[in-house]
Formats: C-alpha cells, sequence, structure tokens
C-alpha cells in the first residue's frame, strides 16, 4: 500500500511541473497592439513632395542598431546593403531610408548622413564622424513628376523631422507618396498605395513593421485570403487577378512597366546579432508572400530590414515568426490608409 501511494504521489507532482509552464504561459502573457513609435529609441520622420509625388521615409536609432537584410526582388535599388552582411566589420548602423527615386533617390541618405554628423552622432574614425546609413528605394517615377526625386536636401528634412518634428503616418506620406499597385497591364489600370505600420507587444517583447507597398502585384488580406488592391478591370470600377492575366500568355514580358519594389523594415527592442537579425528578415518576406501575389519578381526589388534596438530575451524563431505577421498586417494597413490621388483610386473607392 505504501509503494502504491508513493506511486501516486510522484505522478501527481510530475503532472504538476508538466502543466506549470502552461498554465504560466496562458495567464502572464497577452498579446496587444502599440504604436509603431513606442519602440524606442528609433525615430521616425518623413519628408514628400507632393506635388511631384515622391518622398522618404527615415528611421534612426542616433547611438546604433544591429541591422539584418533579406533582398528577393530581382530588381533592387540600394545603398550600403552590404554593410548588414554578416562578415562585414560594422556590427551596428544609425539609420535606414526608404525613398522613391529609384536608384535616383539614393542620395538621400547623404542628407541623412549630413544631419546625424551635426548632431554628433556616428562612427568616430578618428578624424570624422561618419554615420552609417543603408537605403533602399521604390519606383514611382511612373506617378508624378518624373524629374524631381528625393535628394539630400528632403533626406536631410526627414532626419530633422525624426528628432524636432516626429511624424510619421500611414498612407500617402514619405516612401508612400507615390507607392501603386497593380502594375501589369499598365498604370492606367492600377491603384493608390503608400506606406503602412503595425507593431504589437508580448510581456516585454515589442516588435513591429514598417512597409511601403509598392508591388507589381496584388494585395490580399492575409487574414481571410480575399484580394483588396492591385489590378483593375478595363473600367477600373472593380479589381481582378495579375496572376490569371499574366496566364493569359507564355510570352516574356520584356517589360513589366518599369520597376515596383516592397520594402519593410521590422522593429524589435529583442537582442539580435547581425546574423540573427538576417534570418529573421528572410522570415519576414513570409509576410510578404502572405500579403502580395504575385511577389519577389524580377521587376520587384522587395526587400527586408530587420533593426535590434533593445535589450530583451527572446526566441529568434518567435520574432521571425511574428515578424512575419507584423509585415503582412502593415501591408495592409498600407492599402487601408492610401488616399485616392495622380487619378489613382484607392480601397476606399472600390467600397
Amino acid at each position: 500500500m505504501f509503494y502504491k501511494n508513493l506511486s501516486r504521489l510522484l505522478i501527481l507532482v510530475l503532472l504538476t511541473i508538466m502543466l506549470a509552464p502552461a498554465a504560466g504561459l496562458s495567464e502572464g502573457v497577452s498579446q496587444m497592439e502599440i504604436p509603431i513609435t513606442a519602440i524606442q529609441p528609433v525615430r521616425i520622420g518623413q519628408a514628400e513632395n507632393a506635388e511631384a509625388a515622391t518622398g522618404c521615409t527615415v528611421l534612426i536609432a542616433e547611438n546604433g542598431m544591429a541591422a539584418g537584410l533579406d533582398v528577393r526582388g530581382g530588381g533592387p535599388a540600394s545603398r550600403e546593403s552590404q554593410l548588414l552582411n554578416p562578415l562585414m566589420a560594422a556590427q551596428t548602423i544609425h539609420a535606414v531610408v526608404l525613398s522613391g527615386g529609384s536608384a535616383y533617390g539614393l542620395g538621400t541618405a547623404n542628407g541623412v548622413m549630413q544631419y546625424l554628423e551635426e548632431k554628433g552622432f556616428g562612427y568616430d574614425t578618428g578624424f570624422a564622424l561618419v554615420p552609417l546609413v543603408a537605403q533602399a528605394d521604390i519606383y514611382d517615377l511612373s506617378v508624378g513628376d518624373s524629374k524631381v526625386r528625393p535628394d539630400a536636401a528632403m533626406g536631410y528634412e526627414a532626419a530633422k523631422n525624426a528628432f524636432e518634428n516626429p511624424n510619421y503616418r500611414d498612407g500617402n506620406y514619405g516612401v508612400g507618396c507615390g507607392a501603386t499597385v497593380g502594375k501589369i497591364a499598365g498604370m492606367e489600370t492600377c491603384m493608390k498605395s503608400g506606406v503602412g505600420s503595425y507593431a504589437i507587444q508580448i510581456g516585454e517583447l515589442q516588435i513591429g513593421a514598417v512597409v511601403v507597398v509598392n508591388a507589381l502585384g496584388d494585395v490580399f488580406n492575409w487574414k481571410t485570403g480575399e484580394q483588396v488592391a492591385g489590378l483593375l478591370t478595363e473600367d477600373r470600377q472593380s479589381l481582378r487577378s495579375t496572376a490569371e492575366y499574366m496566364k493569359q500568355s507564355i510570352q516574356a514580358v520584356e517589360n513589366k512597366f518599369t520597376g515596383n519594389t516592397t520594402l519593410a523594415v521590422i522593429i524589435t527592442n529583442a537582442k539580435f546579432s547581425k546574423t540573427q537579425l538576417c534570418k529573421i528578415a528572410g522570415m519576414g518576406q513570409d509576410g510578404m508572400a502572405r500579403a502580395i501575389r504575385p511577389v519577389h519578381t524580377s521587376a520587384d526589388g522587395d526587400s527586408v530590414f530587420a533593426l535590434s534596438v533593445g535589450d530583451v530575451e527572446a526566441d529568434q524563431d518567435l520574432v521571425g515568426i511574428l515578424g512575419a505577421e507584423v509585415v503582412s498586417e502593415a501591408i495592409l494597413r498600407a492599402v487601408q490608409n492610401a488616399e485616392s490621388a495622380y487619378g489613382y483610386p484607392s480601397l476606399s473607392d472600390l467600397k
């Protein structure tokens, strides 16, 4: 009898130990939405030329942040992307710039560097402070004035706004000013898009994304599978499928309307190395694939940055999973908050 009671007691103890972590997790951890600007110490500033339909969005951590990058589109326009290669010496950067203007807009980072240098931030070489600024651009030259592109002056303005007048907004602002989607049949049947954001907090962990949606393909609600933006019908009153349109001919299309590109920046207060962040950025691409179809084409420059700006201990794979989710939702927010402009209808016009 003694041994039978002892066995029952041991079983009860083992069950208690096994169930305790699960009970603690369900009671102690909840997910809530937070503003993207709540993830400190990142500062976000925007500047745009609404008349010319172009702009830039700048994310700054003046004392440095670890950063990774994953590029899967076939036509990127980028600057200092090799800084984020795990084999390169620099372990932190000071800013990420998302800009319009395609390759012409890559000079925008010069203005960001100038502002940071004036503020006394940068990598100290012993002779000068060199702010490390990575950049990726979308192609928006087909929307407004193709001769007007983001430049150093606009980058300086956006950086100054980040410090003195934080002005991040979803929609037709910053890099989202000239963003459009659904361009396989030309600009006559595309839709207005923009820049979007989404962020969450689970316990101490914060993670969010800023995404500018300028895709060749269509945008879908990643939770329901419904197409919400993209290629319009010829009467511009409803949506049709880019993939189905492409299936009408198997012949190669030499110019898939020049350039597109969706750019995402994942931000987390979890502590990761550059190598880990490159993996998280790669997992973030899953968020693009859930919300945009087709994606990662030869006519897109789809790129995901991942930034670590804190010391919270968190599982790398969990953050990668959450990174994909916030990217998907930020894509949806980008088209939901876009407004009709330059003759291109937005999602609100289709309701």
